[in-house]
């Protein structure tokens, strides 16, 4: 019996031997007036084993099987392995058809001695932004070069946005490094799945901004026009506004975001032993749906702020590299080692000297336009003086492998002995 029954003991006996009354033993024992006759027909009929608890000595209804625990530590410890609490206790409920809840794996784990393999800073104080109210109003993105592969493959970047109403990742790539290729590949994807974002946040990456300390040329400062990156010249062209962080904090939805693809994807990527860039997007057309689903928050007004494109926007046309060049007397432009001959159009049958835009697409391909028309072209041949470098002369060599030393009276050596 523990103390609280030795007392009610106490207090009983003094009941039957006439020393308090029952109302007096319901005060000394903190009890109701019916509960105190109850416990004290209890102890005439059964004596002091009435006192004590009727669930005491058996087994709790919802005690987990010691077999369930086994099979959960083993999991823990060899195919989920990396796996944080969460985490592991879904894949438990999906993959293993164990439903159980975090605290209770947290509390089988912990008494195995297997902390959560994530560890967590103490938070600083900040002043939370709120979110914005709708839907495609803004996405945050940014690169997150990391070990995704651990080790099994090539070191990768993964490049993806976040809605900041919804928590919704509407795209996210691995490719080898964050570059312009990959965010005009992501506008493209979310344009034309989503529609076209009223604005971008982003960092202060020389991809989106161009850096302060470059001249710009005489055409550019004859037009007042700011300085622009391809993207900033993207974001120009579809209408969205560009939005520049001050710190990696400010931007912080997708900067968390990260924290927890580097956590969860990685041990998706473990599980399935990916160990190359394509076999990683596989896993990340799988993990992508399942992460909306979990941690999308609905917004604060209903509707989407996303813009459909015209009917009429061809996507090679806007998604791609743009660049101006003035077009060579013989109708050649000239773009990197790549030479393309203009040819005639019913409009103008020679555009030598006129600035055109050259087009490099996400696919390499080329394609020169004319104030927005598109001119057919052809491989022009390469200058002699790029051929020229493309031949490799044969290397002399003598017979005997032996340098060959000029004679004692050759003329190169006559001024020695005159």
């Amino acid at each position: 019996m523990n103390q609280r029954e030795q007392n009610r003991l106490q207090v009983l006996n003094g009941v039957n031997r006439g020393t308090i009354s029952i109302m007096q033993a319901s005060v000394a024992m903190q009890v109701s007036l019916r509960h105190t006759k109850r416990l004290l027909a209890g102890y005439r009929q059964r004596g002091a084993e009435a006192l004590a608890h009727g669930n005491r000595g058996r087994q709790p209804y919802n005690k987990i099987d010691p077999v369930i625990c086994t099979q959960v530590v083993e999991l823990a410890k060899s195919k989920y392995i990396g796996f944080n609490q969460q985490h592991f206790s879904e894949k438990l409920k999906e993959q293993e058809g164990i439903p159980l809840s975090r605290s209770t794996v947290r509390r089988v784990l912990l008494k195995q001695g297997i902390a959560s393999p994530r560890h967590r800073r103490a938070p600083r104080h900040r002043s939370r932004r709120p979110r914005y109210p709708q839907s495609g109003m803004m996405l945050q993105t940014d690169g997150s070069p990391h070990d995704w592969l651990e080790g099994r493959g090539p070191k990768c970047c993964l490049m993806g946005a976040i809605d900041d109403a919804t928590n919704e990742v509407p795209y996210a790539y691995f490719q080898y490094q964050e570059d312009t290729a990959g965010y005009i590949r992501m506008l493209r994807e979310i344009t034309f799945s989503h529609g076209i974002p009223l604005a971008l946040y982003h960092d202060q990456h020389s991809i989106f901004e161009m850096s302060e300390d470059k001249i710009p040329s005489l055409e550019e400062q004859l037009a007042g026009k700011k300085l622009q990156t391809q993207i900033g010249r993207l974001l120009d062209e579809l209408g969205i506004n560009s939005i520049s962080a001050n710190s990696p904090q400010a931007k912080g939805r997708v900067e968390r975001l990260w924290n927890t693809f580097q956590d969860r994807l990685v041990s998706e990527l473990r599980s399935v032993g990916a160990s190359s860039i394509q076999e990683a997007n596989q896993v990340l057309k799988r993990f992508l749906p399942d992460y909306n689903r979990r941690f999308m928050v609905p917004a604060d007004e209903p509707g989407s702020a996303y813009r459909q494109p015209q009917p009429d926007l061809i996507a090679d046309e806007v998604f791609c590299f743009k660049y101006s060049r003035v077009v060579g007397i013989d109708n050649v432009v000239r773009f990197g080692s790549k030479r393309l001959q203009i040819l005639p159009t019913p409009q103008r049958q020679s555009y030598a000297r006129c600035r055109v835009e050259v087009h490099l697409r996400l696919d390499n391909s080329l394609a020169i336009y004319y104030e927005k028309q598109p001119l057919k072209t052809r491989p022009a041949p390469m200058e002699a003086t790029v051929l020229r470098k493309q031949v490799t002369m044969p290397e002399v060599v003598s017979s005997n492998n032996q340098p060959v030393q000029p004679l004692k009276f050759h003329p190169w050596r006559q001024w020695v002995y005159r």
